[in-house]
């Protein structure tokens, strides 16, 4: 091998090194979109809206939703609390907003409270962060609706403001 060819074939593939490094974000930001959660989730039945009280209680259901080019056979697994609050129904999500971790209703030795495990963090029973506590932001909520007796819940909706 020549010196002028090992000098243009080192060249070349440091240029096509640099040139990926700045192709790849540019990429990304145009394939991104398909690599999102789907957001075409369907309302799912998860009871009879009589079965829900003061009480959180916790509700397993499946999501059929397209993520990307992929969607799970029988759906995704989710979790919601359910209550009824101030004349209305809420369901919560149970991923606690400082790390993801999944919060328990009075866990911990905690009373009428959300509890998260993971680093303390506590929420009201209406899923806002207390102060003092790692969360800075509410607990997510679920859409839901009432078709005739029964509670239908959709995708998740993020809440603002809290403690």
């Amino acid at each position: 091998m020549s010196r002028r060819k090992f000098l243009t074939y080192t060249i070349a593939s440091t240029a096509g090194f640099l040139a990926s490094g700045v192709l790849y974000p540019m990429v990304r930001f145009a394939v991104d979109p398909l690599l999102q959660k789907g957001t075409d989730t369907k309302f799912v039945d998860v009871g009879s809206v009589n079965e829900f009280g003061k009480d959180p209680k916790s509700v397993e259901f499946r999501i059929e939703r397209k993520d990307g080019w992929y969607k799970k056979e029988g759906g995704e697994k989710a979790t919601a609390w359910v209550l009824k609050h101030g004349g209305e129904i809420l369901a919560l999500s149970p991923i606690c907003k400082h790390l993801g971790c999944t919060v328990k209703w009075e866990g911990g030795g905690k009373t009428n409270i959300f509890y998260c495990p993971c680093h303390g963090g506590e929420y009201t029973k209406d899923g806002v962060n207390i102060p003092g506590t790692p969360p800075n932001a509410p607990l997510d909520v679920y859409a839901s609706k009432i078709e005739g007796d029964r509670l239908l819940l959709g995708p998740i909706k993020q809440r603002g403001g809290g403690a």
